[in-house]
């Protein structure tokens, strides 16, 4: 599997590298974002869940704001990425490239939880050019997806395929809400039901 990136410096298959300062300030702050809400979270307890002052973060980031931005705009980017170093290493075959989808994204709804409830509640918060930019990438990212499905399915229409791409990352994206029953469990689990719906397409 490719090893893309994520925001907290992992990659998608583990840990290869340790984190730096600044992906150690990005993780905790998309924690505390999570589960203060933006304006609930101040730059000291930023800091303070570091190890450092919060006046110590601006050698790192201008302001919160800044760090939002990072966060959101950095994992769009990464998983547009990675889904296009999937693309050039299946070779052309669209099985092992779902396949290879499906599991990267799961690698994202595992281990980056934080940052879909982020996105879920703080997108609105980012600058207009921000915004822009993570919905531009977004696209993107299902329109890799689209392409990809479409030609496992080739009879069903190019809307039934997006809204199926579309509901398939509502599914993988519910992680932050649900129990957890184990890493592995819960990626077999993740997995059979993506690769479920989109075999409803075949039907």
């Amino acid at each position: 599997m490719t090893t893309t990136p994520t925001a907290a410096g992992r990659t998608a298959t583990g840990r290869t590298d340790a984190p730096t300062r600044r992906e150690q300030i990005l993780k905790e702050a998309a924690r505390l974002f999570a589960e203060r809400g933006f304006h609930g979270v101040g730059v000291d307890e930023i800091g303070a869940a570091v190890g450092i002052s919060g006046p110590g973060l601006y050698r790192h980031f201008p302001g919160k704001d800044a760090m939002l931005a990072e966060l959101l705009v950095g994992i769009s980017e990464r998983l547009l990425d990675g889904g296009r170093l999937r693309v050039g290493e299946a070779d052309g075959d669209p099985d092992a490239l779902l396949g290879a989808l499906i599991d990267g994204h799961i690698d994202f709804a595992l281990d980056d939880r934080p940052l879909i409830t982020l996105h879920d509640r703080e997108l609105d918060r980012l600058k207009d050019e921000d915004r822009k930019r993570v919905r531009q990438l977004q696209r993107q990212y299902v329109e890799l997806w689209v392409a990809v499905v479409a030609e496992l399915y080739p009879d069903a229409s190019r809307s039934e395929v997006r809204t199926a791409v579309h509901a398939v990352f509502g599914l993988l994206n519910s992680t932050p809400h649900l129990d957890t029953v184990g890493r592995r469990s819960m990626e077999e689990l993740l997995r059979r039901l993506a690769h479920g719906a989109f075999g409803a397409l075949g039907r």
